[in-house]
């Protein structure tokens, strides 16, 4: 076993000949923070990140880590969560290099680290239609898979027709049919499987590119307009309740510009938590849990969480 000691004093253990591995085959990083990485700039270091280039060094990343039993995660964009302010003693594997497209028709083939917002563009500029929902979302494929992202009426399991995942417990490699995903909202079968998603195929309707890209655009807009898109964030910090919006129910309660250190819930928008100044994970988490037992006292509603936590 060897260690490094970050700036804070933590120790975190790492065994030398995983270390040699994952250095001879991938791109790697070490004394690298969540904060540097992830949107909302929080969060402590992390023992080690790992970039697979494409979907057999991913699943070889994967096996490398279940083999010598590390603690390990697969993330893309890091858009959707809220890494913890402790040090992650285990492996980050990120799959933004993971970019490969590829378009047939009216068919579109994409890796799990394709940004959705230059996925939904090109797919635009082909004169395809289906994912202008997605132009501005500001994570990978496979996170919006995993969570079937959606926006202005559209979501992934509308033109979804197959994912490609990987699990790690039995070895194999499945292609899932959209109705096999079990798709609901901002759900799907991936969040309770296990399994990694590699890759997904979609099916797109042919039209005017300059009409899809208009409508791409009025999309971004919207964004501009109503979102706090030059805070760093993790978009929506919950999921919409039924019958209810949660940006709503939150300002309702009054906390719409309220702070908890450095976070503040967002005076354009109460759906969203911002990191206002120098803001700690446990400022954002803190927050987060004011406003459920508010929200819940004045409606007898209970947010759930949209973002994932990682400890």
């Amino acid at each position: 076993m060897i260690y490094v000691k970050n700036c804070f004093s933590e120790v975190i253990f790492l065994n030398t000949q995983y270390i040699c591995e994952m250095n001879g085959n991938f791109r790697t990083e070490t004394d690298v923070f969540f904060s540097e990485k992830c949107s909302f700039r929080v969060g402590g270091k992390i023992g080690l990140c790992v970039f697979p280039s494409n979907e057999e060094e991913l699943i070889y990343a994967v096996k490398k880590a279940e083999e010598y039993g590390e603690k390990y995660i697969v993330l893309g964009n890091m858009t959707n969560i809220l890494p913890s302010d402790d040090t992650y003693d285990g492996t980050v594997i990120v799959t933004s290099e993971m970019q490969k497209m590829r378009f047939d028709g009216n068919f579109v083939f994409a890796e799990a680290g394709a940004p959705l917002t230059r996925l939904s563009l090109l797919s635009a500029r082909q004169g395809l239609s289906g994912l202008e929902f997605a132009y501005g979302i500001p994570g990978s494929l496979g996170g919006a898979v995993y969570m079937n992202a959606g926006a202005y009426g559209g979501c992934m399991a509308d033109v979804l027709t197959s994912v490609t995942a990987y699990d790690p417990k039995s070895g194999v490699v499945s292609d899932y049919t959209a109705d096999e995903c079990k798709f609901g909202y901002r759900n799907s079968r991936f969040r309770h499987s296990g399994e990694i998603i590699l890759s997904a195929r979609f099916e797109l309707k042919r039209g005017n590119a300059d009409e899809i890209i208009s409508e791409c655009e009025k999309n971004m807009s919207a964004r501009r307009e109503k979102q706090p898109l030059d805070k760093p964030s993790a978009g929506s910090t919950f999921r919409r309740p039924t019958g209810y919006y949660a940006g709503a129910l939150i300002e309702a309660s009054g906390f719409k510009g309220m702070r908890c250190g450095g976070a503040q819930v967002s005076e354009k928008h109460a759906g969203f938590i911002i990191n206002a100044e120098n803001a700690s994970s446990a400022d954002i988490a803190e927050i987060i849990e004011r406003i459920k037992n508010k929200v819940y006292k004045d409606s007898g509603v209970m947010l759930e969480e949209e973002i994932i936590y990682i400890k």
